[in-house]
């Protein structure tokens, strides 16, 4: 994780964009449900009604609040009302909300009434009057010739008040009192209803247009919930877009050093990592934290934000129905415990399968003609088969055990919502829930499980994500054996005069010695040539020269100067190198040849390629230098690949060059032409050749002996002959007596 937090602080200021666009987006789910709470329960059930407590009464109305309330609480509810007179300026401002005001006084109440108090009493008598009723409903009292209310106020007269004003204030102390007491045991929830049913009945009363009201109160929430909406639309593709944003911008910066690591790697740090993997963690491991960094901003910050708050809302609406969520997430956590238990291994083992299957199909692919030659097509097609399949069946495992979270989330959710129903149902029978609540439960319960179900889907992905951070990491934190020094030295002009003093190698881990004490001086203006059987140490030696590996011992100089203490890039701008396997890139001859010089003219160009001898090929089509090349220059032989590769270095014009080898795919009579020209165009330049053939290197000016890592001869072709055994017997294997003598 702390190199996933490196590199994202380039995008700290798009991170925090990011969190607070979730937080908005978090906050417009967490609101419809409530909404939605209000519309049902509110704009139909209370027909738009917002305030249990009535905002305006008639005299009627106060006497018979007043008349069930106690004795401490009737002043105080009267002084929270003021009194309206018909006619009067202030009626005029609420006739067209109480169209009675036009004939009779209401009283209004006071802007600086304790509201809260004012509630509590208003509830309490409300339901007092309902359980007065009630009691003489079950005695069978009757009052002349009227016909006792009941417990519901749905269709009550309002225009009766006065006579139930009367019915009330008839009633014994003790029945009150009772009333009263009844009212104060009360569930809370159940005396606010009672509220609104006698807030219903007075507006009614005092002659409010209620389906305008609710009507009023409907649109305006709807029109509310869909700005909500578009709110929540809006932050939710800006956190899709800033995350994305983030995602791509890690992997490209992370693709990016992964690169140039691997640049930066000697040949030494290229042995421990194969180029299929190197290609696999560049590619598919970067993919998998870029998917991981893109999705985990915006679940890890969304969930907990989606769950807490669902926590806190359904809680609000009901807190007897929060044991039903409890348990959905305990079996929800104990779900995703299983599937990752079973799933996890095989995460770790999907990245290696992608390596094996990469590598079976990149040795397939580069080894084709070979593979074609010998008829093992067959063969070829199995081992991919066998790694196609091995990977496939993990693959196949994991997703099944990872689908076998949805239906259980499905299912988990199902009966989530059907015990709230069955629960909540009960309660709505008893008064002690509505209907919008129960159904905003339902939502957040659903909010609740679904926040943790995208959690679980975070940490599905996190392994992955942890194997190919690791896999990624190995390369970032590999020390390279090889580095530039503080205060390199950059000569001005180098002549190239190459001295080997006392050199020994040994390669990382080896029991002995590569190279040993290897001395020897390659001239300016003259021609060195290393030959030697086979493992003898003659690309070793070649390869410290643009230090793709260290000395282990002694030095290396150039003009006096210790390679080491030069930059590898000002070394290597030196050094004109034809390695022995001839590499070329997509695209054209001039992009191919002008590589060692980037800014090589045409002339420069044409010029390598005759001296390569490669120019009627060049010339010999229509494109010309625009010719096509393949990658890895497929489309074109060896030798031509080779002369090309040769034309590349030689475009440089570089104080040293040198030649691994580089004349194994040319027949005698090209070979013989190319290094007579170039041994006119290299001029002063010191040339290093590394050859098997002794036709090659017969003309050197100085040629060297490896045997087994040692100097078994130096001196010219003659003289070898005569003082070194084992350059003679590499002669007497190609050479004909004649030649010998």
């Amino acid at each position: 994780m702390k190199l996933i937090l490196k590199y994202l602080k380039p995008f700290s200021l798009l991170v925090v964009l990011s969190l607070v666009l979730l937080f908005m987006q978090a906050m417009t789910d967490l609101s419809l449900p409530n909404l939605m709470s209000d519309i049902v329960n509110v704009g139909i059930q209370q027909a738009g009604i917002e305030d249990k407590l009535a905002q305006a009464l008639s005299q009627d109305g106060l006497d018979l609040i007043t008349a069930l309330a106690k004795d401490q609480d009737k002043e105080t509810f009267e002084d929270s009302y003021r009194l309206v007179e018909p006619g009067t300026q202030e009626a005029e401002k609420y006739l067209a909300k109480y169209p009675s005001l036009k004939e009779n006084s209401i009283y209004i109440i006071k802007t600086d009434a304790d509201l809260e108090a004012i509630a509590d009493i208003y509830s309490r008598s409300s339901y007092a009057f309902i359980s007065l009723m009630q009691g003489l409903n079950s005695s069978g009292h009757e009052q002349t010739g009227q016909q006792t209310p009941t417990a519901s106020l749905t269709d009550l007269d309002m225009g009766d008040l006065d006579k139930l004003v009367a019915l009330v204030k008839s009633q014994a102390d003790q029945r009150l009192e009772s009333a009263i007491v009844a009212a104060e045991k009360a569930d809370p929830s159940i005396r606010d209803q009672v509220a609104l049913s006698f807030t219903r009945a007075f507006y009614q009363g005092l002659g409010m247009d209620m389906t305008r009201l609710q009507r009023s109160y409907i649109y305006k929430t709807g029109a509310y919930m869909l700005l909500v909406t578009l709110f929540g639309i809006a932050a939710t593709i800006g956190v899709r877009y800033t995350s994305s944003k983030i995602g791509a911008g890690l992997a490209r910066k992370l693709r990016q050093d992964v690169f140039k690591k691997v640049e930066s790697f000697s040949l030494e740090e290229f042995d421990n990592f194969s180029a299929s993997t190197l290609i696999t963690r560049t590619t598919n491991d970067v993919t998998q934290i870029q998917m991981f960094t893109t999705m985990g901003l915006r679940i890890l910050a969304f969930s907990p934000i989606m769950g807490i708050g669902g926590i806190i809302m359904a809680l609000n609406k009901s807190i007897s129905l929060s044991w039903i969520i409890a348990v959905a997430v305990i079996i929800l956590i104990g779900v995703v415990i299983l599937i990752f238990s079973v799933a996890l291994p095989k995460f770790k083992l999907m990245q290696k399968l992608v390596d094996r299957l990469n590598l079976v199909t990149r040795e397939s692919l580069s080894g084709m003609m070979v593979i074609r030659a010998f008829g093992n097509q067959d063969h070829e097609e199995d081992r991919f088969e066998q790694a196609s399949r091995d990977f496939r069946d993990t693959n196949r495992f994991t997703n099944r055990v990872l689908n076998f979270m949805g239906p259980s989330m499905m299912l988990i959710m199902n009966f989530s919502s059907l015990a709230i129903v069955w629960v909540g149902a009960h309660q709505i029978e008893k008064s002690a829930l509505q209907v919008g609540d129960m159904m905003a439960f339902i939502q957040y319960a659903m909010h609740i499980i679904m926040s943790f179900l995208m959690v679980s889907m975070v940490f599905i992905i996190l392994p992955r994500a942890a194997v190919s951070l690791n896999r990624i990491s190995e390369i970032l934190d590999t020390e390279t054996r090889i580095h530039d020094p503080e205060n390199p030295i950059s000569p001005d002009r180098l002549k190239g005069e190459l001295v080997f003093e006392n050199v020994s190698f040994r390669y990382k881990g080896a029991e002995s010695d590569v190279l040993c004490d290897i001395s020897f001086t390659a001239k300016p203006g003259q021609t060195t040539a290393v030959i030697g059987s086979t493992g003898s140490g003659k690309s070793t030696l070649i390869h410290l020269v643009p230090r793709f590996y260290d000395v282990t011992k002694g030095r290396i100089t150039i003009d006096g100067i210790d390679i080491r203490d030069m930059s590898q890039h000002e070394l290597r701008e030196n050094i004109g190198f034809i390695p022995q396997k001839s590499v070329l890139f997509s695209g054209d001859i001039r992009s191919n040849v002008s590589y060692g010089k980037a800014n090589a003219t045409d002339q420069e160009i044409l010029v390598a390629t005759q001296v390569a001898q490669i120019r009627d090929f060049v010339e010999g089509s229509e494109e010309g230098l625009e010719r096509p090349i393949a990658q890895g220059g497929s489309n074109v032989s060896g030798g031509q690949r080779q002369r090309l590769s040769i034309a590349r270095a030689l475009v440089k014009k570089a104080p040293i060059f040198i030649f691994d080898d580089s004349f194994s795919a040319l027949d005698f009579r090209t070979d013989a032409a190319l290094r007579k020209a170039l041994k006119e165009y290299t001029g002063d330049s010191t040339v290093l050749i590394v050859a098997q053939r002794i036709n090659t290197i017969m003309q050197a000016d100085q040629i060297i002996v490896l045997d087994e890592g040692r100097i078994a001869g130096m001196g010219k072709h003659k003289d070898l002959l005569k003082s070194c055994r084992a350059y003679r017997e590499i002669a007497e294997t190609q050479l004909s007596e004649e030649e010998l003598a």
